[in-house]
């Protein structure tokens, strides 16, 4: 006998479980698959969980600015205790380099003065005050280390920053989606783990469950896909892909880990840094650590890859992020055994996430968004299922945008932006910041 629930989440990542978990909040008996053998194994796992407000839109900062109150109420949001503990929330802040190449920051201060997010402008001066191990000299553009000038300062400086304190990080990104997973089950979520979606049935236009491991059928109206690498796997095997305008595929990311210079405690006194000028982004970790990822500056190649085969081993461009580093970090030793991280990103053509309908009766998206949405999971969750209500009431999402209200920061979020219909976005910064 086929097993039957109400909706059916595909992926236990962090923006899965979130979802799985309001779903059931909302009323519906839910199931949570994954082909892994645990929640949060796949791309949250690997993602450097920078909790950070500026986006180039407003849509987007808005909605990461009212994540960065669900962090710092993670407790109360999940409303149980894991057994391996809850994740805090690092409110360290994040400080960002104006550069010529970002406008100095005007239209992200415009952006914040707009959703009412807090900032503090730096100068190069304050810049060195707060984080001494900088300097301020400026290399762009971003070169490649085999380049003849790399690592040589260009003759000009950098005249400051833009610090936003509603920023930081979460050390444990896989454990973060298990504190949702025990938050889901404490409601009645259910969760299969090593089951793979290996077909998406329909009846009538709709769709009506799916088929486990090639072998198990779960019946189920409402289907969410939220893959993570695998979501354009998912829409092809659900036969969506030919109606969408924007559409996801999996992209190979590396991400150093390198130790602070000698004698300064960046553990304890660093923040998240966003470096345009040098195309990289810096973050704590634990050890004393320095975590270095790319800004994907044009120089960088972008490597597209199947998500089931794909190199997890580090290449050149680990060597690239850590001598970008040692541009801007003085006295950083770079050292010969390289640790980090190798993983994928799942991304659209302008890098702003899908959360939509489909042109599938019952058939949901929230994909192209491993990579720069982990912040907005906890938010995205209550989105995904207000969505969905108010599609299964009957609402064409698709001419009457559904409006998410961000009570934190009292801002009418217009889920439109985020269609799978969208045109691509000429706003977009298309990069990521981990």
């Amino acid at each position: 006998m086929n097993q039957e629930y109400d909706a059916i989440v595909i992926g236990a990542g962090i923006i899965g479980t979130c979802t799985a978990y309001q779903l059931s909040r909302s009323g519906y008996k839910t199931l949570c698959v994954d082909k892994l053998p645990a929640s949060g194994y796949g791309s949250t796992s690997g993602s450097c969980a920078i909790i950070r407000p500026y986006y180039s839109t407003v849509e987007g900062s808005a909605l990461a600015y009212e994540s960065h109150f669900y962090w710092q109420a993670w407790s109360a949001y999940l409303g149980v205790e894991d057994e391996k503990g809850n994740v805090s929330y690092n409110n360290c802040g994040c400080m960002v380099m104006k550069t010529r190449e970002n406008g100095y920051l005007q239209p992200a201060i415009e952006i914040m003065e707009t959703i009412g997010c807090p900032y503090e402008e730096l100068s190069a001066e304050e810049v060195q005050r707060r984080l001494p191990l900088l300097n301020m000299n400026s290399y762009s553009p971003a070169k490649l280390p085999e380049h003849p000038d790399f690592g040589k300062p260009n003759g000009g400086t950098l005249t400051g920053a833009v610090f936003f304190p509603a920023g930081g990080y979460i050390s444990d990104p896989q454990l973060s989606a298990h504190n949702v997973q025990r938050a889901a089950e404490s409601i009645g979520v259910e969760f299969k783990f090593n089951a793979a979606v290996t077909n998406i049935h329909t009846k009538n236009g709709a769709v009506s469950g799916v088929t486990l491991n090639a072998d198990k059928k779960i019946v189920a109206n409402i289907i969410v896909n939220v893959a993570g690498p695998h979501s354009s796997i998912i829409n092809e095997m659900a036969g969506v892909s030919s109606d969408m305008n924007i559409s996801t595929r999996a992209l190979r990311h590396e991400v150093a880990h390198l130790p602070a210079p000698d004698g300064y405690d960046f553990e304890t006194s660093g923040c998240v840094v966003s470096d345009n000028d040098t195309a990289d982004y810096l973050r704590p970790e634990v050890g004393n650590h320095i975590l270095v990822g790319s800004e994907d500056p044009p120089c960088d190649e972008k490597q597209w890859v199947n998500p089931d085969n794909f190199d997890r081993s580090f290449s050149n461009h680990w060597n690239t992020l850590a001598m970008r580093a040692a541009q801007r970090i003085t006295d950083l030793k770079i050292p010969n055994q390289a640790k980090g991280v190798v993983d994928l990103y799942d991304v659209t053509e302008d890098w702003i996430p899908i959360y939509d309908k489909s042109s599938l009766r019952g058939f949901y998206m929230a994909c192209g968004s491993s990579g720069n949405q982990f912040k907005n999971a906890p938010v995205a969750g209550e989105m995904m299922a207000q969505l969905i209500c108010e599609c299964e009431r009957g609402r064409d999402h698709d001419a009457d945008p559904v409006h998410f209200y961000l009570k934190n920061i009292g801002y009418s979020l217009n889920l439109g932006f985020f269609s799978r219909n969208r045109k691509v976005n000429a706003d977009s910064s298309f990069s990521v910041l981990g």
